[in-house]
Parts: structure tokens; C-alpha cells; sequence
């Protein structure tokens, strides 16, 4: 696909000719997407949540998975400071340094923070193959499986080393949790939903965390080794209700479409809307929208391999959702993963530590809601740069107070960190999954999602070589101080988000395409019109476009398939 700048550099509006598509898709079948698409943009919020009720429904009980997920791979990170467990796994240090007597080593910290990253890493990578191949409820429902056996290895395990094993096993079902729920939100929903349910896939993750730390504090009075198995054992709890979940709910009209099977993505779309107000003809609609979408991909590219993601116009599109998983701990989240420990480095007594870190994990939920709001009224990218550059300036303050040996100085970084969980939930956290929802191109949407998860994962396995060596008074004992690293490291993030973060509310997944494909600036995207329905004598099957070229003269780009 080719561009002509008709005029200028500084494009306005982007067209694209429809021409040669009409060889493989008629008049009809694109005038049905061109109404699709007008319907999508102009439905208002309320008559949206009206009309996809039960999408809604389904995509929220499919996220449940990352209650689960959110609940499994933060209860290790609790246990660091969990007398019973020290006392099993620990070493021997003096009252000095730790209050219950022992510490895990740091090196093990690692590897079983490490663990679960690890075998994420697997589970993504096959899971961006998989999903294709046999669909996503196939691949979801087998992964919930191999987790219900994987947990009997926590609960059992009688070493540091079995449970590092333990961990990589079960990060690889936890992999495939991570990409499935947030494709499915983002392929189940229209434009003006997809921003509000993919940031829920954050607020299920703080309810898992949020139980986490309930649990764990829950089971501290407990005198046996149960005390650290009990919320191993918990995980078994909603795996029958996940399982049935994922066996009815509707597959993803996208994933049918791909595959050819058109009919078929009707029926899921007439299951995942209210009949009431959606006919067998608004289906037949949004499927040849999806035929649309697909094959002008398709002229961009054809393949839907790992390496299709790293050519062309996808490459800059993979590197920003890699990107945007990554500076999720460059931002110096991961202080706050860590949060009892670092509470009780900055001199804050066990069991306060535990009931600040339940204060902590609360804003996961809290901030998420807070999001909700500020989706409404700002664009992704701003609210992810204006996030980052506060939880800098608020990690800066952190840093400071780390050299200040007082009880004030200790309480004002615990506040703090709270203020900093709340930022981060309420910008980075949730806005980060409505970013690779949208960013990604629908043909190679699971695998980028897989590839930025995996980005994350390996920033997450150099965390945790690093933080808890930052933290433990036997290895660097940075404490409080850390904080001064990762608020440059966010300030950094800031400066990249500038130039590299589109803004991609109220797109369509095809108006993104067109987009990128023009390689309009990240700053330029909210401010440029597109037109995908067009044809090569700029007579339009949308009539929106014609107003347009009206009001902005003949600063047009012209893409010509």
C-alpha cells in the first residue's frame, strides 16, 4: 500500500481507496461496513452499554481469570515476611535485622519471583501460536486444567527449590491468562466500551492482590505449617467457576472472522447483544466491517507469524505495546509488588507492614474506578504521560525521605507509597491494557499481546534480581533510597511516552491501521481525521468523510490499495 501526500506534510485527513478491495468484496458488502462503522462511532455511551449488555457481562466474567492470576503470583511476594514461612524457609539472621529472626536469601527471593515470570514467558509464547491455531477457549480451558494440577506442587512443596518449580509451571497457564482476557475485551466490545473493559482486566488483578494480602495476613496467627499453605490451597477455589465461564462464553467474532467463518460471527455477535435493539442486519454489518479491517491488513500484512510483528508498519506498533508492558515496572511499580518488605526495610513493625500492604492493595480497585472516570473525559495517552511523570516526581520525594532517620520520615513514605499505587491505578495499570487492546492490529493481536506481556515478564525477571537485592538488609539494604533510581528510570518513560505513545481513543481498529501505516506522528494521532471507506475517485461510501474534505480543503492523504 502506497501513500500520496496530496498537499503538505502535515496531513489532516487520511483516505484510503477502497478500489482494489472491491475486486474480492462488492459495492453492498462495503457500504454494509462503511454503516457498521458509522453506527459504532456515533452510538452514545449509554445506548452502547444498552446494546452490548451482555458483552459486557461475558468480558468481566472471562476477566475473572485475573482475579486468579493477580491472587497467585503476588501471595509469594507476601510470604517474605510471613513468620511461619521464614521460619521453614529462612535463614538465621539476628533480631538486628529482621524481627521474626529469619530472612529469605535474597538469591531465592529472585528465583521465586522470577519463577512465575519465567514460565510466562513459555505460556505467552505458546499461547500467541496456540489461540490461533485452535481458538482461545480451547487453549484457555486447557491452561485451566494444567494450573489445577500445578497447585498441588505450592501446596506440597517441602523446598525453596519445589516451589521455584512450582512457580515456573504455574506461570505457564498464568501466560495464557494474561493475553486471552485482554484480546477478548478489546475484540467483544464496540469504541466506546473497549477503554472501560479493558481497564477492568487492572481492577480484577487488585482484587486477586487484594485478597492476596487479606489471606496471607489472615493465616499469620495460625500456629502450623498450614499458616503458608492455606492460601496455596486457596487458588483451587475458582477454578470449577472459571472453567464453566469459559465453556459458554461466546468465542470472539474476530478470531471466527480470520478464520473464515462468517456465519458463525454473526451468531456470536446477535448472542453478545441485546436483540432488542440489534437485528441480524446490524450483525451482517459489523462482520463485513471485521472483512474489512482484516483484508486491509492483510494488503499490509499477509502473514500472522511472530516475525510478521516486527515488519513493516506492525514493528513500530509492537515496539509500543512492548513498551507500554515494560514501563509498567520501569515506572517503579514494582516497589510497590514488594511492599511489605519495603515497609519493613523503611522501619515499619510486621504487623503494620501487613495491614498497610491490604491499604496498598486496595488502590488497585480503587484507582481503577478512578480510571473509569478519567477515561471519559481524557485520551489514553495522556492519562499514561501524565501518570508517569507524577509517580516520578512522587518516587523523587520517596528517595529523599529515605535519608531521613525518623518515625515521620517512616509514616510519610508508607503514605506515600499508598499515593503512589493510587497514581499508578488509576493511569499506568489500567491504561496500559486498553493500549495493547487498541494498538495492536486485529490479524496479529494475540501474538502482540503475547510479545508485550513477554516484555514484561523479562523486565520483571530483572526486578526481581535487582529490588530485592535494593531491599534486603543482607545484600544492598538501599531501603527507602531505592526509590531515587526508579524515579529517573520513570522520568525516562515520561520523555518516551511523549514520542512514542499514540492516542488511540475513539478509533476504529481500522482507522488505526490506516494511521500507522501513513506513519502519522504518535502526537498527531488525535488531531488527524481518516476516511477507510473511499473510493479511487474520493467519492466515499461514508458521507461523514465528505464534510470533511469540505472543512479542510485538499490536505488529504490519498492511500491507494
Amino acid at each position: 500500500m502506497s501513500a500520496n501526500r496530496e498537499l503538505g506534510n502535515d496531513p489532516k485527513v487520511v483516505v484510503v481507496d477502497n478500489d482494489e478491495l472491491l475486486g474480492k468484496l462488492d459495492h453492498q458488502f462495503v457500504k454494509d461496513a462503511a454503516k457498521a462503522d458509522a453506527d459504532e462511532h456515533n452510538i452514545t455511551l449509554k445506548d452502547a452499554f444498552y446494546k452490548h449488555k451482555k458483552a459486557i457481562i461475558w468480558s468481566m466474567a472471562l476477566s475473572g481469570a485475573l482475579i486468579m492470576e493477580g491472587y497467585d503470583v503476588v501471595v509469594i511476594g507476601s510470604f517474605y515476611g510471613h513468620p511461619k514461612f521464614l521460619q521453614r524457609f529462612g535463614v538465621p539472621v539476628p533480631l538486628s535485622v529482621s524481627e521474626n529472626g529469619y530472612v529469605i536469601p535474597a538469591e531465592w527471593q529472585s528465583a521465586l519471583s522470577n519463577g512465575s515470570s519465567a514460565g510466562g514467558i513459555i505460556g505467552l509464547l505458546i499461547n500467541g501460536w496456540a489461540a490461533d491455531r485452535f481458538g482461545p477457549k480451547i487453549v484457555m480451558l486447557t491452561a485451566i486444567v494444567a494450573l489445577t494440577a500445578f497447585i498441588f506442587l505450592s501446596v506440597f512443596a517441602n523446598s525453596l527449590g519445589m516451589l521455584v518449580a512450582a512457580e515456573v509451571l504455574c506461570g505457564i497457564p498464568w501466560g495464557v491468562f494474561q493475553t486471552l482476557t485482554t484480546a477478548y475485551a478489546s475484540e467483544v466490545c464496540p469504541i466506546q466500551l473497549r477503554g472501560y473493559l479493558t481497564a477492568y482486566v487492572n481492577l480484577c488483578w487488585g482484587v486477586g492482590i487484594l485478597l492476596s494480602s487479606g489471606v496471607v495476613k489472615a493465616s499469620i496467627p495460625i500456629q502450623s505449617q498450614w499458616s503458608w499453605r492455606l492460601p496455596f490451597v486457596i487458588q483451587w477455589v475458582w477454578v470449577i467457576p472459571l472453567f464453566i465461564i469459559v465453556w459458554f462464553a461466546p468465542t470472539s467474532p474476530w478470531w471466527l472472522v480470520r478464520n473464515g467463518r462468517l456465519e458463525e460471527a454473526e451468531d456470536t455477535l446477535m448472542r453478545l447483544t441485546n436483540p432488542e435493539v440489534y437485528s441480524r442486519q446490524d450483525a451482517k454489518n459489523t462482520v463485513a466491517m471485521m472483512v474489512h479491517t482484516n483484508e486491509l491488513e492483510k494488503q499490509e500484512t499477509a502473514g500472522t507469524s511472530y516475525i510478521d510483528c516486527f515488519r513493516r508498519t506492525d514493528r513500530r506498533r509492537t515496539e509500543i505495546v512492548m513498551m507500554v508492558f515494560a514501563m509498567q515496572l520501569l515506572s517503579g511499580q514494582n516497589l510497590i509488588g514488594q511492599g511489605v518488605q519495603f515497609l519493613q526495610t523503611a522501619g515499619i513493625s510486621t504487623n503494620l507492614a501487613f495491614s498497610l500492604n491490604m491499604v496498598l492493595n486496595s488502590m488497585f480497585i480503587i484507582g481503577t474506578f478512578a480510571s473509569w472516570g478519567l477515561i471519559s473525559i481524557f485520551g489514553r495517552r495522556t492519562i499514561y504521560c501524565v501518570g508517569m511523570g507524577t509517580m516520578s516526581l512522587v518516587l523523587w520525594v520517596i528517595g529523599g525521605l529515605g535519608f531521613v532517620h525518623s518515625k515521620g520520615a517512616i509514616f510519610t513514605i508508607g503514605g506515600l507509597l499508598i499515593g503512589l499505587n493510587f497514581v499508578y491505578n488509576a493511569s499506568l495499570g489500567p491504561i496500559c491494557y486498553t493500549l495493547i487492546g487498541e494498538t495492536s492490529s486485529t490479524r496479529l493481536r494475540q501474538k502482540s499481546i503475547a510479545l508485550s506481556r513477554i516484555a514484561y515478564q523479562i523486565m520483571n525477571i530483572i526486578c526481581g534480581i535487582i529490588v530485592p537485592r535494593m531491599l534486603s538488609p543482607t545484600s544492598w539494604n538501599w531501603g527507602a533510597k531505592s526509590g531515587i533510581f526508579w524515579a529517573a528510570s520513570a522520568g525516562l518513560c515520561t520523555i518516551y511516552c511523549y514520542f512514542r505513545l499514540p492516542e488511540t481513543r475513539y478509533r476504529s481498529y481500522g482507522q488505526l491501521d490506516l494511521l500507522f501505516e501513513n506513519k502519522v506522528p504518535a502526537w498527531k494521532f488525535a488531531s488527524t481525521k481518516v476516511e477507510q471507506f473511499s473510493t479511487a475517485d474520493h467519492s466515499s461510501y461514508s458521507p461523514a468523510v465528505a464534510a470533511d474534505k469540505k472543512e479542510l480543503g485538499h490536505d488529504v492523504v490519498h492511500l491507494e490499495h
